[in-house]
């Protein structure tokens, strides 16, 4: 690491630290109420040209988050003016959360740092927080190169996304997205834990989970140039990707979750329970250790079925009261500042 970079350990101020909170009415966003957020790793080869696009379209605050690349990413990016700070950890997700420690001003637009998206898209990804929307989805898919995905990812980005919608019940269109812009209040009110590649999936559950208000506008998504090579592997990040959304359902919705591991016990156990009548008709044989496991299976499957009922009427609950709670918050704020 250089000496000259941005460290975890010390402050960086990025903005003039004032926070707005959300309103229903139509506001003007100027440029340097916007953070630019750049995850990096090895994008010596983009990282130029997309902190220019920026600058020509009127955003000069640059923030590049780097995971220590081996290459020139840091030098480049400080030479073209944006700030740069060298993550403490591994991974996209745990470069997002701790960027945004050093982030003062209200909005933030994230975005990867290679070149395939378009800094042109910036005021359209920001015209709805202006509107009152907390988090924003550009969708790469509205405009998208034809060599800008390989089919592989194509198909697993749509499966991944009707699996979000079948599980957590909103459709995003594109969950997968690494363009986004959100204001800086609401992500703070977010749970987040992914360290990798997960932040995205991650970011979609948490909307749903604590009811931002998110909006999805099109964007153009265009190839890789050749001299960059992606960070993402298909098959291993995609099969995490899934399982994180499985596993994110636990907390945002427990009925599917805890019933859907109830249902595989009692279909379990129903199959074990087929072959041990099977085999005592058929044979005379009896299994006592094959039907207790049968058993065991079947009201265990019982009682995940329940308690995901509980759960889900557990978590609708709370989400009501914490909207409630949000809503009396931004209710007061919005009076204190009308005086």
């Amino acid at each position: 690491m250089d000496n000259d970079a941005v460290r975890a350990d010390s402050r960086l101020s990025i903005g003039d630290g004032e926070v707005l909170s959300m309103s229903r009415e139509t506001r003007d966003i100027a440029a340097e109420d916007v953070c630019i957020l750049i995850p990096t790793l090895d994008e010596a080869a983009t990282i130029g040209d997309v902190i220019d696009g920026f600058h020509a379209e009127g955003y000069t605050n640059v923030f590049v988050v780097d995971g220590d690349s081996e290459d020139d990413t840091r030098e480049i990016a400080r030479e073209r003016g944006a700030h740069v700070l060298v993550q403490s950890g591994d991974g996209k997700g745990q470069a997002v959360r701790e960027a945004l420690e050093y982030v003062n001003v209200p909005y933030v637009l994230m975005l990867d740092g290679d070149g395939t998206y378009d800094p042109a898209d910036a005021d359209r990804m920001l015209e709805p927080l202006s509107r009152g929307y907390e988090h924003v989805i550009g969708n790469r898919f509205a405009d998208m190169d034809d060599d800008a995905m390989k089919a592989l990812n194509g198909v697993g980005n749509r499966l991944i996304n009707k699996s979000f919608r079948f599980i957590h019940g909103a459709d995003y269109d594109d969950i997968l997205s690494g363009y986004r812009a959100f204001t800086v209040d609401s992500f703070e009110r977010l749970s987040l834990d992914s360290d990798g590649f997960t932040i995205e999936t991650e970011l979609a559950v948490e909307c749903v989970k604590h009811g931002l208000e998110t909006t999805v506008v099109p964007v153009s998504y265009s190839a890789r140039p050749d001299a960059s090579e992606t960070n993402l592997h298909p098959l291993k990040d995609g099969g995490t990707i899934i399982l994180a959304l499985y596993t994110l359902a636990k907390t945002n919705n427990p009925l599917f979750y805890f019933g859907s591991l109830g249902i595989g016990g009692i279909v379990s156990g129903g199959i074990i329970a087929s072959y041990v009548l099977w085999q005592w008709i058929q044979h005379g044989q009896g299994h006592e250790i094959m039907a207790m496991v049968s058993a065991a299976a079947i009201l265990l499957g019982v009682q995940l079925l329940m308690f995901g009922v509980l759960s889900d009427m557990l978590v609708t609950l709370h989400r009501e009261q914490r909207r409630r709670l949000e809503q009396i918050t931004r209710t007061d704020r919005e009076r204190d500042d009308g005086k």
